[in-house]
């Protein structure tokens, strides 16, 4: 009997023990963090308990954070899987957005290649002149009917260093390489200061021999664009058309002895476009222009942000059904930054005055958009301001340069601070002796292309040299704006489309003192009831 109460004895033991180790062990998995979808523990509340020292709040992580995204869970500080999939799709859409605002200037310098070899110039000898002046059928930021534009691409790896001859009597001229960075002036403030020359376009790495007689300009890429102005005679373009037709030269140097014969087409008569994609189509434009140009054409950082998206030198762009539609809606997000950006600046110092009517295209007054000459680094907002909605960046459009250049002055809203209306009247007020040594204009453009407006005029413009308006007595001018013109100034009045909205650049070519101390000051819009 004993003998048979020791073994019962000693089996409950043995069940007891294995009894308490299922216990511990099933409180040892409690303990670890749950296999991916499976439901976390719910952990103390009080988690200064878990630690042997006083841990700061601030580097610690909630178990539960709400966000923009949604909310964020989190064992421990480690996120749950959906967590971690919002995360993700957040950030690839964050670097969508910001590879749109961003590489702006490079897609818009690729629509403008493809543009001008559209109207035929696919070679740098074959130029697009503005013979007739540009009108509202060309898709151009905001371009100007003012002066006679002659527009040719450079590719600098086909051709190798390349010769432009400027004639005597250019007006403001510029080449801008592939990511719109400035490259040099020509004509009236570049160094030939209007006289003429040769210059010499040399591409990334060029370690050849530099011939003397040329202003020599190295390029940090292969595609460069020469943009050339030349000013009316008389309120006529012929002699500018002219003088690109007979005395433009463009050739490699290479073939100097024997360059290509010049071909000239009329732009005038063309339409064409040349404004960057605002949908899916942009990355596909900035893919072209990566994988075509020198790895090094942009600092590393800004290149691994297009990389993150898929768009790399040398691979497809081929983004997944997920990754594809995380762009998509990130090109709309980008671009209603940019339009925000452009038409309604939040940094104070773009306004030329106390009013909320006129702005610069050039915040800080730097063509490089620096802030405090670099020590606050690049004012990236300032520079989507401009390239989204214009083209040219040379010193000479952002400096004070008296009587020399051109100055520019964007307009968006009335005195009311509404945006302007193709539905209604308005009139703005140009005060006399405008501060401009050559001439003034105002050219009323398209929000959405940001063209010039498509009416029935063919110059949706007023210039103080080819329009002959009526001044008042004292040498000031009304300008006029509307659906219809006002009785005996149709001279004044440039029509607006009911429907539309519209915007203008007042532009001063040759720009005086008084445009910089602000003596001299553009009246604001004003609605006729």
């Amino acid at each position: 009997m004993r003998k048979h109460l020791k073994q019962v004895i000693k089996k409950a033991a043995v069940l007891v023990c294995l009894c308490l180790s299922v216990i511990a062990c099933g409180a040892d998995v409690a303990d670890r963090p749950p296999a991916n979808g499976a439901e976390a523990p719910v952990p103390p509340a009080d988690k200064s308990t878990l630690y042997n020292t006083p841990i700061p709040a601030e580097i610690m992580t909630p178990d539960r954070v709400e966000s923009r995204i949604g909310t964020l869970t989190y064992f421990d500080g480690m996120p749950d899987v959906d967590t971690v999939q919002k995360v993700y799709n957040n950030l690839d859409f964050m670097r969508g957005v910001d590879v749109f605002l961003n590489f702006i200037p490079a897609t818009s310098i690729e629509a403008l290649r493809r543009g001008m070899a559209e109207a035929g110039a696919k070679a740098s000898h074959q130029v697009v002149v503005m013979d007739d002046l540009m009108n509202a059928n060309q898709l151009f930021l905001t371009g100007n009917t003012d002066t006679v534009y002659a527009s040719a691409f450079l590719d600098l790896q086909r051709d190798g260093a390349t010769v432009v001859e400027v004639p005597p009597g250019a007006g403001p001229g510029t080449v801008n390489d592939a990511f719109f960075r400035f490259v040099v002036d020509m004509g009236s403030p570049g160094p030939d200061r209007g006289k003429g020359g040769k210059y010499l376009i040399l591409p990334p790495g060029y370690d050849g021999d530099v011939p003397e007689g040329y202003f020599v300009a190295k390029s940090r890429t292969y595609v460069n664009w020469l943009i050339l102005r030349g000013f009316l005679v008389d309120g006529k373009p012929d002699a500018a058309s002219r003088m690109w037709r007979t005395g433009l030269k463009v050739y490699p140097l290479s073939g100097a002895d024997a360059p290509p014969a010049m071909e000239y087409i009329n732009g005038s008569a063309l339409v064409f476009n040349t404004i960057h994609a605002n949908d899916f189509k942009f990355y596909e434009e900035l893919h072209a222009v990566i994988d075509r140009e020198p790895a090094d054409f942009i600092e590393p950082q800004l290149l691994g942000l297009a990389t993150a998206i898929g768009i790399q030198k040398g691979k497809r762009f081929q983004p997944d059904a997920r990754m594809r539609g995380i762009l998509e809606e990130a090109v709309a997000v980008g671009n209603a930054t940019a339009r925000a950006t452009w038409l309604k600046p939040r940094d104070q110092s773009a306004y030329f005055y106390d009013e909320k009517c006129w702005y610069t295209g050039f915040i800080g007054g730097d063509y490089q958009w620096l802030i405090d000459g670099g020590l606050g680094g690049r004012n990236m907002d300032a520079r989507t301001l401009f390239f989204y909605s214009a083209t040219v960046n040379t010193p000479a459009m952002a400096a004070k340069m008296i009587g020399v250049g051109s100055q520019y002055a964007f307009c968006a809203v009335d005195r009311d601070g509404n945006y302007l209306d193709g539905n209604r009247n308005y009139k703005l007020h140009i005060p006399a002796n405008v501060p401009a040594k050559d001439f003034w204009s105002v050219v009323v453009y398209d929000p959405q292309t940001r063209s010039e407006l498509q009416t029935a005029q063919q110059f949706p413009s007023k210039n103080s040299l080819k329009s002959p308006l009526v001044y008042n007595e004292d040498g000031s001018v009304d300008l006029y704006y509307g659906p219809s013109a006002p009785a005996g100034l149709e001279n004044n009045w440039t029509e607006t489309v009911p429907g539309k909205g519209w915007f203008i650049l007042l532009r001063l070519y040759g720009p005086l003192e008084p445009w910089f101390d602000k003596s001299w000051q553009p009246g604001e819009f004003e609605l006729l009831r």
